[in-house]
């Protein structure tokens, strides 16, 4: 719930060189991952996957922190592995995907966190409410030519959110006080961009 997963984009830009000029590159969907990952109980992580994210990035090859990077999750395509639940979280209990099919991530500025990793941060907009998260970002690695002429990065990136402060508020209480499903959700992204020659 949570994901989105976009942050790995920025990664892909670290280790351009600086050319002076802004080059578009596009997230690769058969080699993207977006996921997410709750309690359950308070004694299990449960975890699920979008199977569709799609994005762009606009990058500054010589000044990364001015690069932009959008990236859209069809929350439609939730996979947790079991049918019940997945028809569960998809309802109005959860993610009401009929109502919100998409969860979009928009850059407002990208720092760099030490050597190969960044702060991306943007604003998140899921089941219909935005809000600022910052995702930490692994990478990119080295630019590499795919046997189709394509350059291509690859990037992981995480963050935690509050499914509450999104207005996803189901919630049932155990008698022990916990809650069936945990607040905070971890969200990754395994990303691939891919810039045509």
């Amino acid at each position: 719930m949570k994901k989105l997963f976009t942050v790995a984009a920025l990664l892909a830009f670290g280790a351009l060189p600086a050319v002076g000029q802004t080059t578009a590159w596009q997230v690769d969907p058969a080699h993207t991952n977006s996921q997410f990952a709750v309690k359950h109980l308070g004694v299990s992580t449960v975890r699920g996957a979008f199977t569709k994210t799609t994005g762009q990035v606009q990058l500054d090859e010589k000044e990364i922190t001015k690069s932009q990077v959008e990236i859209t999750v069809d929350t439609t395509t939730l996979d947790t592995r079991n049918d019940a639940r997945d028809k569960d979280v998809k309802s109005a209990n959860f993610l009401d995907v009929a109502a919100f099919p998409t969860m979009t991530f928009k850059s407002k500025r990208i720092t760099s966190a030490g050597s190969g990793k960044f702060k991306l941060t943007g604003d998140l907009t899921l089941h219909g409410v935005t809000k600022e998260v910052t995702f930490d970002v692994e990478g990119p690695t080295e630019a590499i030519k795919d046997p189709w002429g394509n350059l291509r990065r690859g990037a992981s990136a995480t963050a935690t959110i509050n499914r509450q402060e999104f207005g996803v508020s189901y919630n049932k209480v155990l008698d022990s006080g916990g809650l069936v499903v945990s607040n905070e959700v971890q969200i990754s992204i395994d990303i691939e961009f891919i810039r045509k020659p």
